[in-house]
């Protein structure tokens, strides 16, 4: 007798983070239901806690999956550009800005403000963008910039990172490669001033 295909097993938990996203993006994190999570869920109102222990382990476990998301994109940019610090710097930023745009729905997350939010998540999420401020260090003690200069490099950076996200994301710009490659030699383009 042949042996029968195993059903499918459903990942609940993987299901409660996107619904953790989605719910983030709708209604932020001062309404975060994790009643309404798993209602859309269709799981009992006590699973999200098998799963995550209370609401700030949930919010905790959405914001590193967001993290581990863009990490990954992180770690093949920076091994193909390895040895080369300001192509690693225009690459993963660029590759920051289609993140941004072509994941909204985390979007949410990584430009968060709440009350509730407190450090150990502002901690999280800063995780995403601090590759970039530390590249963007190392690019300067290797050229001698000093100080005030590198502050200026990463202000600039980071506000043409999230600049273009915004302009891509209200209609301003047409998302698209040409308009990318503006974003990307703006950003080469700080980077060579002095």
């Amino acid at each position: 007798m042949a042996e029968q295909p195993r059903a499918k097993r459903r990942n609940t938990r993987q299901e409660l983070i996107e619904a953790g996203i989605a719910e983030i993006n709708r209604y932020g994190v001062t309404d975060f239901s994790m009643r309404r999570i798993a209602q859309t869920c269709g799981v009992s109102c006590g699973a999200p806690y098998k799963h995550f222990g209370d609401r700030k382990e949930f919010i905790a476990a959405v914001i590193e999956h967001v993290n581990g998301q863009w990490k990954e994109r992180q770690t093949v940019l920076l091994e193909t550009y390895a040895g080369d610090t300001k192509a690693q710097i225009v690459e993963m930023s660029t590759g920051y800005v289609q993140f941004l745009v072509e994941n909204p729905h985390l979007r949410a997350i990584l430009t968060l403000k709440d009350e509730e939010f407190d450090n150990v998540y502002h901690k999280m999420r800063g995780e995403l963008s601090s590759p970039t401020q530390q590249l963007i260090q190392r690019y300067c003690e290797e050229n001698a910039i000093p100080p005030e200069v590198r502050r200026r490099k990463v202000y600039v950076i980071r506000s043409l990172i999230f600049g273009a996200a915004i302009q891509f994301d209200n209609g301003e710009l047409e998302y698209g490669p040409d308009t990318l490659q503006i974003v990307h030699d703006s950003i080469q383009r700080e980077l060579e001033l002095p």
